[in-house]
């Protein structure tokens, strides 16, 4: 059965924000990634200022997991209070992924095609028809 997690999105800061959020809540960091281990393509390469930036970070508190990012050069929707969440579900399967994925795209607007991506999980993300921000991953490992 799928879960739902708060994942939030800085300009910059988040490091800053997680390691607050650490010290408020306790615990460790179970990932901490920087936009300068996405490999480079044709396609993306990640400006130099900005290689330093969270990717990706995942702070338990109890049972839910509190995780997020700073902006990347790819996105054109600047981050404002506001817009800066997005719900993110973790599935148990790949087939619920692909699942969950094809009904919150109705009516709605693929951000990223859902995929395998270099980190190792199946991802993608979505706009919905009711303007909220959707992440669906799945985990072969359970790490998210």
């Amino acid at each position: 059965m799928a879960t739902t997690n708060t994942y939030l999105t800085f300009n910059g800061n988040c490091e800053e924000a997680f390691n607050f959020y650490k010290s408020v809540f306790g615990g460790d960091f179970t990932y901490i990634g920087r936009f300068g281990e996405i490999p480079s393509s044709p396609e993306f390469t990640v400006p130099e200022e900005e290689k330093n930036n969270i990717m990706h970070v995942s702070l338990p508190i109890g049972k839910s997991i509190l995780m997020g990012s700073d902006t990347s050069c790819g996105n054109p929707t600047p981050v404002v209070q506001g817009n800066n969440f997005s719900i993110s579900v973790a599935t148990d399967t790949k087939e619920e992924a692909d699942d969950l994925f094809a009904k919150l795209a109705v009516g709605g607007t693929i951000t990223m095609p859902i995929a395998d991506m270099f980190w190792g999980d199946y991802f993608g993300m979505i706009l919905d028809k009711f303007g909220i921000q959707w992440m669906v991953n799945f985990s072969k490992d359970g790490q998210y």
